[in-house]
C-alpha cells in the first residue's frame, strides 16, 4: 500500500482503485487512464479555472442556457423534488437550478471529497434553508442515495456535457446505474455538447494558456506522488486532437523523448511520440442525444439548445421499461 501526503503533514492510504486503473492502463496498448483520475484537489481547482476560460465555451453557454430556460423548467419539473448532482464539482451551474425548482434537498456527488465539501459549505450558505447532503464516491458506480433524502422525488443533475467523457457503451451503462439510483419516475436534466467546427472545438480544449496542459500533466504528477511514481514530467506535452470516425475531442500526454520510470515498484518505459490517452469528449447530434439517453433507460421529454445550437440540455424521465413498443 502507497501512502498519500496531505497538506497538514498527515499521510492516507492512496487508493487502491486508482493503482489499479493506473498500473493497468500504463501496461496496454494503446496506453490510457480513466479520466475520473484528473480530480484530485488540484486537479478540481485546474478544471474550475479552465471553465473560465475564453476558449471554453461549454461552460458559459450552459450557464445562460439554464437561465433562459429557468421558467420552463419549472413547470416540467416542479417543486420538491431532491436534486442529485453526479459530478458536482464546485456547483457553480447549481444555484441556478436550484433557484428555479424549490428543491426539497440537494445531493452533490463527486470522487474529490476535500472539494466537495468546500463547495458545499459555500452552497450551504447560499440555500440556509435548504437540506445538503455531500456524497463522497464515484458517480460511475452504483450508488444508496443518502436516508435523509427520503421518498422525496428525485431530478438527477448531470451538467457540462460529463456524459462525453465517456464512451458510448460506459455511456449508457452510467445511464443506467444512473436510473436503478433515482429509481421509476425520477427526471434526469442532462447536458450534451454538439459538434461544432474545430477552430472553435480544439481551443476549447488546448487554450493558449496553458491550462488545460497543466490539467492533464497534473495527472502525472498525481501518480508521482501518490504511487511513488518517477515519471519526468518534462518529458511529456499536452495533446488535443480531434477524432471524426468517433466524433470526439481525444486528450492525449505524448512522450517527446524516450522514458523509463517506475510506478508502485513497477517498470514502464515510453518511446518518443508515443501517448498516454486520458480523456474523452464525445460530440453528439440531436438524434445521437436521443438514441443515447434511451438507451440508458430515459425517455427525452424537453429539449433546449443556445441560439447557436453549440450545446443542449436534455430533459428526461425515467419511465417504466417496456419489453415493446
Amino acid at each position: 500500500m502507497f501512502k498519500v501526503e496531505i497538506e497538514d503533514g498527515e499521510s492516507r492510504l492512496a487508493d487502491p482503485r486508482f493503482r489499479a486503473d493506473v498500473l493497468a492502463g500504463l501496461a496496454r496498448r494503446p496506453r490510457a487512464i480513466p479520466a475520473r483520475w484528473f480530480y484530485d484537489h488540484r486537479g478540481s481547482e485546474l478544471f474550475e479555472a479552465i471553465t473560465d476560460l475564453p476558449e471554453y465555451y461549454p461552460t458559459r453557454t450552459e450557464t445562460a442556457l439554464l437561465h433562459t430556460v429557468c421558467p420552463e423548467l419549472t413547470g416540467h419539473i416542479g417543486a420538491g423534488r431532491a436534486v442529485v448532482e453526479f459530478g458536482s464539482g464546485s456547483s457553480t451551474k447549481t444555484p441556478i437550478l436550484l433557484g428555479c425548482i424549490g428543491p426539497s434537498a440537494y445531493v452533490p456527488i463527486d470522487i474529490s471529497g476535500d472539494f466537495l465539501r468546500e463547495s458545499s459549505r459555500t452552497l450551504q450558505a447560499r440555500f440556509p434553508d435548504l437540506p445538503v447532503h455531500p456524497f463522497e464516491a464515484d458517480f460511475t458506480q452504483p450508488l444508496s442515495l443518502p436516508a435523509a433524502i427520503g421518498d422525496a422525488p428525485r431530478l438527477g443533475f448531470f451538467p457540462g456535457s460529463t456524459i462525453g467523457n465517456l464512451t458510448p457503451y460506459v455511456a449508457a451503462d452510467l445511464l443506467r446505474a444512473m436510473r436503478g439510483s433515482l429509481g421509476d419516475g425520477a427526471l434526469l436534466l442532462i447536458g450534451m455538447d454538439r459538434v461544432k467546427p474545430l477552430d472553435m472545438l480544439i481551443p476549447a480544449y488546448d487554450d493558449a494558456t496553458g491550462v488545460t496542459a497543466a490539467f492533464n500533466l497534473n495527472l502525472l504528477a498525481r501518480i508521482n506522488r501518490e504511487l511513488a511514481g518517477t515519471i519526468p514530467l518534462d518529458a511529456f506535452r499536452h495533446r488535443a486532437i480531434w477524432n471524426d470516425a468517433r466524433a470526439r475531442i481525444e486528450m492525449h500526454l505524448e512522450a517527446t523523448r524516450d522514458a523509463a520510470f517506475t510506478v508502485a515498484g513497477q517498470d514502464f518505459a515510453i518511446a518518443a511520440g508515443d501517448t498516454i490517452h486520458t480523456e474523452n469528449s464525445h460530440k453528439y447530434g440531436p438524434r445521437d442525444a436521443r438514441i443515447l439517453l434511451r438507451a440508458g433507460g430515459w425517455t427525452p421529454i424537453a429539449e433546449w439548445t443556445d441560439p447557436d445550437d453549440a450545446f443542449a440540455l436534455i430533459l428526461a424521465e425515467a419511465q417504466p421499461i417496456r419489453m415493446a413498443p
